[in-house]
Protein backbone atom coordinates (compact mmCIF):
# COMPACT_ATOMS: atom_id res chain seq x y z
CA UNK A 1 0.00 0.00 0.00
CA UNK A 2 1.03 3.70 -0.74
CA UNK A 3 -0.16 6.51 0.69
CA UNK A 4 0.60 10.30 0.60
CA UNK A 5 0.41 12.69 3.62
CA UNK A 6 -0.01 16.09 2.32
CA UNK A 7 -0.06 19.06 4.62
CA UNK A 8 -1.14 22.64 4.05
CA UNK A 9 0.29 26.15 5.27
CA UNK A 10 1.57 26.24 8.72
CA UNK A 11 1.93 22.81 9.67
CA UNK A 12 5.40 23.24 8.94
CA UNK A 13 5.76 24.63 12.64
CA UNK A 14 4.33 22.00 14.02
CA UNK A 15 5.61 21.52 17.78
CA UNK A 16 6.62 25.45 17.79
CA UNK A 17 3.26 27.32 16.43
CA UNK A 18 0.41 26.96 19.63
CA UNK A 19 1.02 23.93 21.06
CA UNK A 20 -1.83 23.75 23.72
CA UNK A 21 -3.77 23.26 20.48
CA UNK A 22 -1.28 21.54 18.41
CA UNK A 23 0.97 19.80 20.57
CA UNK A 24 4.63 19.65 20.99
CA UNK A 25 5.83 16.80 18.65
CA UNK A 26 7.24 18.09 15.19
CA UNK A 27 5.46 16.32 12.34
CA UNK A 28 8.98 15.01 11.02
CA UNK A 29 9.03 13.61 13.81
CA UNK A 30 5.70 12.23 13.89
CA UNK A 31 6.30 10.88 10.18
CA UNK A 32 9.18 8.76 11.66
CA UNK A 33 7.25 7.58 14.48
CA UNK A 34 4.33 6.15 11.97
CA UNK A 35 6.57 4.89 9.30
CA UNK A 36 8.15 2.65 12.22
CA UNK A 37 4.22 1.77 13.33
CA UNK A 38 3.54 0.97 9.47
CA UNK A 39 6.45 -1.26 8.52
CA UNK A 40 4.64 -2.71 5.10
CA UNK A 41 2.94 0.54 4.30
CA UNK A 42 4.66 2.88 1.97
CA UNK A 43 4.46 6.62 3.42
CA UNK A 44 5.68 9.39 2.00
CA UNK A 45 4.81 12.89 3.04
CA UNK A 46 4.42 16.47 1.64
CA UNK A 47 3.89 19.94 2.84
CA UNK A 48 3.31 23.70 1.61
CA UNK A 49 1.96 26.75 2.73
CA UNK A 50 0.80 27.74 -1.09
CA UNK A 51 -2.35 26.63 -2.67
CA UNK A 52 -1.55 26.15 -6.40
CA UNK A 53 1.64 23.35 -5.11
CA UNK A 54 -0.98 21.40 -2.75
CA UNK A 55 -3.51 21.44 -5.85
CA UNK A 56 -0.41 20.21 -8.03
CA UNK A 57 0.75 17.06 -5.93
CA UNK A 58 -3.12 16.11 -5.30
CA UNK A 59 -3.15 16.18 -9.17
CA UNK A 60 0.52 14.21 -9.35
CA UNK A 61 -0.07 11.60 -7.06
CA UNK A 62 -3.82 11.22 -7.67
CA UNK A 63 -4.07 8.41 -9.85
CA UNK A 64 -1.24 6.44 -8.65
CA UNK A 65 -1.42 6.11 -5.13
CA UNK A 66 -4.13 4.21 -2.95
CA UNK A 67 -4.67 6.77 -0.72
CA UNK A 68 -3.99 10.34 0.11
CA UNK A 69 -4.56 11.62 3.86
CA UNK A 70 -4.71 15.50 3.36
CA UNK A 71 -4.81 18.27 6.04
CA UNK A 72 -5.06 21.18 3.74
CA UNK A 73 -5.44 23.46 7.22
CA UNK A 74 -6.86 26.92 6.58
CA UNK A 75 -6.99 26.17 3.25
CA UNK A 76 -9.81 23.74 4.10
CA UNK A 77 -12.30 26.26 4.55
CA UNK A 78 -11.41 28.74 1.85
CA UNK A 79 -9.81 26.57 -0.96
CA UNK A 80 -12.72 25.74 -3.44
CA UNK A 81 -9.55 24.74 -5.59
CA UNK A 82 -8.37 22.18 -3.40
CA UNK A 83 -11.76 20.56 -2.95
CA UNK A 84 -11.96 20.37 -6.83
CA UNK A 85 -8.99 18.38 -7.32
CA UNK A 86 -10.19 16.00 -4.46
CA UNK A 87 -12.76 15.58 -6.63
CA UNK A 88 -10.95 15.14 -9.85
CA UNK A 89 -8.49 12.38 -8.89
CA UNK A 90 -9.45 8.68 -8.26
CA UNK A 91 -7.38 8.14 -5.31
CA UNK A 92 -9.52 8.15 -2.32
CA UNK A 93 -8.89 11.31 0.24
CA UNK A 94 -8.99 10.91 4.06
CA UNK A 95 -9.29 14.42 5.04
CA UNK A 96 -7.97 14.91 8.60
CA UNK A 97 -7.46 17.57 11.44
CA UNK A 98 -5.58 17.76 14.34
CA UNK A 99 -7.48 19.98 16.30
CA UNK A 100 -11.81 19.48 16.37
CA UNK A 101 -12.48 22.71 13.82
CA UNK A 102 -16.34 22.85 15.04
CA UNK A 103 -14.93 23.55 18.04
CA UNK A 104 -13.18 26.62 17.30
CA UNK A 105 -13.90 29.81 15.16
CA UNK A 106 -17.31 29.73 13.00
CA UNK A 107 -15.62 30.04 9.69
CA UNK A 108 -13.74 26.59 10.49
CA UNK A 109 -16.97 24.67 10.27
CA UNK A 110 -17.12 24.98 6.56
CA UNK A 111 -15.15 22.21 4.64
CA UNK A 112 -14.62 22.33 0.88
CA UNK A 113 -12.99 19.11 0.82
CA UNK A 114 -15.04 17.13 2.66
CA UNK A 115 -17.77 16.90 0.09
CA UNK A 116 -15.24 15.02 -2.06
CA UNK A 117 -13.29 12.84 0.72
CA UNK A 118 -13.86 9.13 1.58
CA UNK A 119 -14.00 10.45 5.22
CA UNK A 120 -13.25 13.03 7.92
CA UNK A 121 -11.47 12.57 10.86
CA UNK A 122 -11.13 15.53 13.28
CA UNK A 123 -10.15 16.22 16.70
CA UNK A 124 -7.12 13.30 17.47
CA UNK A 125 -4.40 15.40 17.77
CA UNK A 126 -1.79 14.06 15.35
CA UNK A 127 -3.36 10.13 15.85
CA UNK A 128 -5.52 11.66 13.41
CA UNK A 129 -3.29 10.85 10.72
CA UNK A 130 -2.82 7.47 12.31
CA UNK A 131 -6.45 6.99 12.11
CA UNK A 132 -6.34 7.95 8.55
CA UNK A 133 -3.89 5.14 7.86
CA UNK A 134 -5.87 2.69 10.00
CA UNK A 135 -8.50 3.72 7.95
CA UNK A 136 -7.32 2.41 4.34
CA UNK A 137 -6.03 -0.51 5.87
CA UNK A 138 -9.44 -2.00 6.83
Amino acid sequence: MKLMIINGPNLNLLGKREPEVYGKTTFEDYFKQLQEKFPDVELEYYQSNIEGELIGKIQDVGFDFDGIILNAAAYTHTSVGIGDAVKAVETPVIEVHISNTHQREEYRHVSYISPGAKGVILGFGLQSYDLAIQSFLS
